[in-house]
């Protein structure tokens, strides 16, 4: 059973959401950008990141897991779907839905490093700061949070609740 209570609702996600689109077009202006989605959570603010913005981007999807079925992340990183497209001498962002400990991001930093990009910059809809263990940079964040566990908007509970349109904090008992 779980107890779910509004944190950010729809509007202000959006809102947000073109207050970063703004941002990150007037930092990349005259230059491409490759956006790089962490599935499954980054996939809706990505998609709506990816309409805020005015220039030209390509995209590509990884997939890295920490939390399995639970709420807390395991510190161990599973790495199961790795770029498709050349990122050597391209702009690249990180898209991620939620940055909490900081393993998972310095994990995959060190691997798109390998791939020798021009830049690495990264961007999460949500840096969770109460439980931040590895210092990380996220030089594009929508909003910041001490603690709590966040359903919604892509983010997920066991694979469930990603579909709600707004994010919510929910109670596992």
């Amino acid at each position: 059973m779980c107890e779910k209570k509004l944190v950010f609702p729809r509007d202000v996600i959006q809102k947000r959401i073109k207050e970063l689109g703004k941002e990150i077009s007037g930092d990349y202006a005259g230059r491409e950008l490759v956006l790089i989605g962490v599935l499954n959570g980054a996939f809706v603010f990505m998609a709506d990141l990816m309409r805020s913005l005015d220039i030209p981007v390509q995209v590509d999807f990884v997939r890295l897991a920490s939390y399995g079925s639970k709420t807390e992340s395991t510190g161990e990183v599973r790495f199961t779907k790795d770029i498709e497209m050349p990122i050597t001498d391209k702009n690249v962002l990180v898209v991620e839905d939620i940055i909490d400990t900081g393993h998972t991001l310095s994990y995959f930093n060190d691997i798109i490093a390998l791939h020798k990009p021009r830049s690495i910059k990264v961007c999460a809809l949500i840096s969770k700061t109460g439980r931040r263990k590895t210092p990380i940079v996220i030089d594009y964040a929508g909003f910041e949070l001490e603690r709590g566990f966040l359903v919604g908007y892509g983010l997920d509970y066991n694979e469930n609740y990603r579909h709600l349109p707004d994010i919510c904090s929910i109670t596992v008992s």
